[in-house]
């Protein structure tokens, strides 16, 4: 639920626990105030607009302090006569904060104090199935541990290891492969080797 208040001349749109800067207020920090130039309560879809003000509607605020805006500059100067005037001012405001809205019988800090205790209610049972699930499941993995067995790791007897196993596959070749091997490295090895030429004397030939 929301409103629109008119305070100071000024307008302006509140809910629950909407803080405003107003104009000064002849209040105390910590007072109680109850705003009736209320223009329009809305609902959801539904909406009353004041003619110029709703009935039965009315808006309850706190003074939260009394404060100071920022400051703003004035200059004012005329040209050709060496005139400057310069002036700061600081508004004076007082800080609301809306602590319920009412129209008619309906409130709107009632409507958020149920709804906060709903899912303040919603979280504590999720929080609480939460936590029987985690015994639960802590009770099942102790029951899991104790049954189940631990294991041993030895080797059987008689088998060698798969990285053993496999360099033998590797090193292992076919009888054939390698005397056909031996072959041809015989065959290369007569093609290279060529017998060198026999020397003769000239005093062989001359005979």
């Amino acid at each position: 639920m929301y409103a629109v208040i008119e305070t100071g001349g000024k307008q302006y749109r509140v809910e629950v626990g909407t803080e405003l800067e107003v104009d000064l207020l002849d209040a105390a920090p910590g007072d109680e105030i109850k705003i009736e130039r209320v223009l329009l309560v809305g609902d959801g879809d539904e909406s009353a607009i004041g003619r110029p003000t709703v009935a039965d509607a009315a808006v309850s605020v706190e003074v939260v302090r009394q404060d100071r805006g920022d400051k703003v500059i004035s200059f004012k100067y005329r040209p050709k006569a060496r005139r400057r005037v310069k002036k700061g001012h600081r508004q004076d405001i007082t800080v609301l904060r809306v602590t319920d809205v009412r129209f008619g019988e309906k409130s709107a800090a009632e409507s958020k104090r149920k709804a906060d205790s709903d899912a303040r209610t919603e979280r504590e049972r999720l929080q609480e199935a939460a936590t029987k699930q985690a015994a639960a499941d802590a009770e099942l993995a102790a029951k899991l541990a104790k049954t189940q067995k631990p294991k041993v790791d030895e080797k059987p007897a008689g088998r060698a290891s798969p990285t053993k196993a496999k360099a033998a596959a590797t090193d292992e070749k076919p009888a054939a492969k390698r005397r056909a091997r031996t072959k041809t490295a015989d065959a290369d090895a007569k093609a290279t080797d060529k017998p060198a030429p026999k020397k003769t004397t000239r005093a062989k030939k001359d005979e």
